[in-house]
Parts: structure tokens; C-alpha cells; sequence
């Protein structure tokens, strides 16, 4: 199948397959103006591009919106190709999609939540998609279920990066170019493989694809000025200096996206993108709806978590001696009317996580690798960290006891107040992971929630009944009796 072209017109039939519903479609005469093309160069790490002198690259960063992101590792997946493109594919993180290597068979769950093309197919079928890629299991099956579903118009699997570059500059240049398409190439992660990422070799493959994504921006200049055209770049996944990549290493969980497009100025997001965004951006710019079950939104949609708002008050590292003193990712200070209540918490210890702190997930993650601190990823920007673990690295007396106390939530009396939250919680021995409320004075708490086991990668819900005349509430997250007792990370609490 490879260098053939398959076609494949959307039909109810190819859309039920694939199982998706037509859904609201966006007015006819704006999406039909609307153009994305995403970009995907496999193995790419962002911190090359500089000195490979990307020159297309580099004008892209330079006009338009770019962040690096991290992905996940085991025990969530290793971080290789097919996990990777699913991800980025299909919006949704690995325990979703269930792509978990580069030969996941039947064992995906793509049917249940395929890829963005396909939404725009179901969605609105009179737009037209398109996908090429050098690494066929995208398209042809080979390796499982394809990541790109048969409702897609136009997909092709090529015989190299040559090819698929021509393959798409013969689409970009028809009367009627495709309205979303994606396009992968491979020989970065080639190179990365045969010589590492520190490799001459790696920088010239990354300028060869430098020199098709020019000839991608020459054609996409060229085309009626009535087009609307987006681009978007991304990588699966990075690699290490040496050569290879599926572990929980900085170089290999690295990724970033590069977007450009009209309204779009340079930008250098303060708060970073997930890879599970991509998706929702592509959908939101033809009016499409964006299911709940995706775990992305838009790109540069702005933050509500009260946590994210302490971003320019992470500072270095102290104990952490191992964390690069420019990676600033950590404090003990906390939103206005927040509180931190370390009664009863031990002496000593490691200073980063005496009780609870505010942290990233670079800062975080880098702390002890290989302890699933990397499966966060529904966490973005800053987020609480209870770690009781790390704490305990130091000598120290007593155990862990902290909470983490919110501003008071306007409430109902009468009413169901439910409270949300993004949970990673790792349980072990006699430590406990409670959630309080106290009402109005905020002098008696009660336990709303104790969680029983592990909640790894989670969204929390939990509903408290207000009494008869209560108007405020406060929430608290205790981690108590810890002592080398693995963590629990909150972000984005909100109170509905």
C-alpha cells in the first residue's frame, strides 16, 4: 500500500464505522474558507530546531504562537510513535485511546474516539480532509486500527518524506485544497534513531524537513487571499542525545506546538499547551462543538485555575539539588484568600515539599523519574503537590500533615454544591488523601470525600449539601499520616 493513494469519500456508512454522529454543523460560507494544516515531524525536540537553522521553523515561532509540552511516560505508556500520533490525533491521553506502543492491534479504543479529521467529516461533510504520512500505520492499518479513519476523503501512505512533501504541494495546489489536513514526515526520528539527537546527522534531517514545511508555507502564500490558512507543527515525541526515545527522560517526553495563522501574533504562552489540544483547535476553528470526552481545548483559551495565577512566583530549587537551578518550578505561596494549614507537620525534611506546594510538571517530574509523577497530564500549568515521598528524602522528624485550604466558594443554602477537581493520588500505608468542607465561619470541618485508593490522572467530583443558612464554604485537601507514602497532585478546583 505504501506510495498508493487510498480515497475514501465520507458517507453515513464510513461515519457510523467510525463511530461517529453528524453533529451541528458550522455555517457553510465561513468553514468553507477555514484551512488547517497540521504538521507532524516525528522525533522533533523544539531545542533543536535553533541550531539545525530551521530557517521555516524559525519564522514560524517568530510570527505566531509556539510553547514546548510534555507528554506522559509508563506506567501510563512508553513514549513512542503510535502513542504519540493517537494523542495528538484524537485529542484524548493514552489511557483513553489505548494506543500503548507501535503494535496495538485491537486492543485501541480509536473507534471511540477517533481522529480530528474524521469530527470535521462527521460534523460537516461538505469540507474536505486529508492526511499523508510516511510512517504507514497511520493510515494503512498495519500496525492496528488506523489512527486516521477511512471516513477522511483523501489519505496517503508514501514512500518516503520526498514523496509526501510532493504528495501534499499536489493537493495545496488544486483549485479546491482540502479544508484540514495532516501531514507526517519521518526522517528526523530516523536520524534520532541511527545517530542521536545530538548528531550532525539529526540536524540536518530536521533542516531537509525544514526545506518541506518552506515549500508548505510557499504554497499555502500562493492561494486565494479569501482562504482562511492555519498551520500547525508538531512532534510524537523528542529523543534522548544518544539516540532513542519511549522512556521518561526531559529529551524524550519533550513535544511543543507551533501555530500560525490569521489574529495570530508572536506568542509565548505563559501557561503551556497539552499535545490533547491540537485537536480541539482544529474542530473550534471550523464552529465545531468539542466533545466532553476530548481532554483539549483550544489553543490559548485562558486559564480559571487560581493555582495558575502563582506561575511568576516558582522559584529554584533548594534540596532538590538534582533540578537545573534555571528551572524554576516551586513555592509555598498560594492564591489571595488561599491558605496552607501545616498543624501537625513534621519537622525537617525536604524543604521544596514541607506540606503542601505549588509546582509544575517540569519542576515535578524531575524530582524522581520513573515513579508515575509523569501521568499527570490532565494537570496543566501549576498545580498542589502533597508529596510525601519526596519530603521524607531528608531527615525529619514527626509525619506529614498539611492542608491545602481554599478562598470561600458563594454557595445556596439548601442546594448541592459539587466541587471538581484534577486529581493524581497515589495511595500507600496508613496515609490518608480527605477532602473537608467548613461553612461560613470556617471554624468546624467536615469530610466530604476521603478518597479509598489510587486516583492517578483523574477528574474528582464531590457533592456537598449546604445546610439551612449557609451562604459560603470553604474547601480543604489534607494528605495526613504520610511518611515516604508516595503524593497527591490537585489542580483547577472549582466549585459549582
Amino acid at each position: 500500500m505504501r506510495g498508493k493513494q487510498v480515497v475514501a469519500v465520507a458517507s453515513t456508512l464510513a461515519l457510523a464505522a467510525a463511530g461517529l454522529g453528524v453533529g451541528a454543523m458550522p455555517a457553510a460560507a465561513a468553514a468553507a474558507d477555514q484551512h488547517v494544516i497540521v504538521v507532524g515531524i516525528d522525533g522533533l525536540r523544539f531545542d533543536k530546531i535553533a541550531p539545525a537553522n530551521a530557517t521555516n521553523l524559525e519564522a514560524l515561532i517568530a510570527s505566531g504562537y509556539s510553547s514546548t509540552t510534555w507528554l506522559y511516560a509508563a506506567p501510563m505508556s512508553q513514549t513512542l510513535s503510535g502513542p504519540g500520533w493517537a494523542t495528538n490525533l484524537t485529542g484524548v491521553w493514552p489511557d483513553k485511546h489505548r494506543v500503548l506502543s507501535n503494535s496495538w492491534g485491537t486492543s485501541s479504543n480509536i473507534t471511540q474516539y477517533p481522529d480530528f479529521l474524521s469530527r470535521v467529516e462527521a460534523a460537516n461533510p461538505t469540507l474536505s480532509t486529508y492526511a499523508a504520512a510516511t510512517w504507514a500505520p497511520i493510515i494503512d492499518g498495519s500496525a492496528g486500527s488506523p489512527l486516521i479513519t477511512s471516513a477522511v476523503d483523501t489519505r496517503y501512505v508514501s514512500t518516503g518524506d520526498s514523496d509526501t512533501a510532493a504528495d501534499v504541494l499536489g493537493q495545496l495546489g488544486k483549485t479546491a485544497a482540502p479544508n484540514a489536513s495532516f501531514v507526517h514526515f519521518d526522517d528526523v526520528d530516523e536520524a534520532g534513531h541511527a545517530d542521536g539527537a545530538a548528531s550532525s546527522e539529526y540536524l540536518a534531517a530536521v533542516a531537509e524537513i525544514d526545506g518541506y514545511v518552506g515549500k508548505i508555507r510557499q504554497a499555502v502564500a500562493k492561494r486565494p487571499t479569501s482562504e482562511q490558512w492555519s498551520i500547525i507543527v508538531t512532534a510524537d515525541h523528542g529523543h534522548t542525545d544518544a539516540g532513542g526515545h519511549g522512556g521518561n527522560t526531559p529529551p524524550e517526553r519533550s513535544s511543543f506546538i507551533i501555530k500560525t495563522g490569521p489574529g495570530i501574533t508572536k506568542t509565548t504562552p505563559t501557561i503551556k499547551p497539552k499535545n490533547v489540544d491540537i485537536a480541539a483547535d482544529v474542530l473550534s476553528t471550523f464552529g465545531i462543538p468539542i466533545p466532553a470526552a476530548l481532554d483539549g481545548r483550544p489553543l490559548a483559551t485562558a486559564s480559571t485555575d487560581p493555582f495558575d495565577s502563582m506561575v511568576g512566583s516558582l522559584g529554584s530549587a533548594v534540596d532538590e539539588t538534582a533540578i537545573p537551578a534555571a528551572t524554576k518550578g516551586w513555592t509555598h505561596a498560594v492564591p489571595s484568600g488561599w491558605s496552607i494549614d501545616d498543624t501537625g507537620m513534621g519537622t525537617g525534611g525536604v524543604t521544596e515539599w514541607r506540606g503542601w506546594s505549588l509546582t509544575d510538571d517540569d519542576f515535578w517530574t524531575r524530582t524522581d523519574p520513573g515513579q508515575g509523577r509523569e501521568t499527570n497530564v490532565r494537570a496543566r500549568g501549576v498545580f498542589a503537590v502533597a508529596d510525601s515521598d519526596e519530603w521524607s528524602d531528608k531527615t525529619h522528624t514527626g509525619l506529614f500533615n498539611s492542608r491545602l485550604v481554599s478562598a470561600p466558594y458563594t454557595v445556596t443554602a439548601g442546594s448541592t454544591a459539587t466541587i471538581t477537581f484534577g486529581s493524581h493520588y497515589r495511595k500507600e500505608g496508613n496515609e490518608t488523601a480527605s477532602v473537608l468542607v467548613s461553612f461560613d465561619d470556617g471554624a468546624t470541618w467536615t469530610t466530604a470525600s476521603t478518597l479509598a485508593g489510587d486516583s492517578t490522572a483523574a477528574i474528582q467530583t464531590v457533592r456537598v449539601a449546604v445546610p439551612a443558612g449557609k451562604t459560603s464554604m470553604r474547601v480543604a485537601w489534607a494528605l495526613t499520616n504520610g511518611d515516604n507514602n508516595w503524593y497527591w497532585a490537585v489542580d483547577a478546583p472549582r466549585v459549582g
